[in-house]
């Protein structure tokens, strides 16, 4: 992994930890899967916000707006199902 990636999933995490609070309140919590191309970012939703109605309002709205904020250069903040890490 080259150090620019590394600099660029620091970055992630701090987005990630700015909205874990929002998150936690509600009964969720989210975690960072994985990045493509420096572009293209995979989070993973956890308790309550798996069933959630709205998160994927939450996800473009609250998550993929903070991490922006942190890395204006990201195109898309997409959630992996969860049955699929099993």
């Amino acid at each position: 992994m080259s150090r620019n990636q590394e600099k660029i999933i620091e970055k992630i995490h701090l987005a990630l930890e700015e909205i874990r609070p929002f998150l936690e309140s509600d009964g969720g919590d989210i975690s960072f899967v994985s990045l493509k191309d420096g572009k293209h970012v995979k989070v993973q939703l956890h308790g309550a916000c798996v069933g959630c109605s709205v998160n994927q309002m939450t996800l473009k709205s609250g998550v993929e707006m903070t991490i922006k904020k942190y890395l204006p250069q990201i195109e898309s903040v997409e959630s992996i199902d969860p049955k699929m890490n099993d």
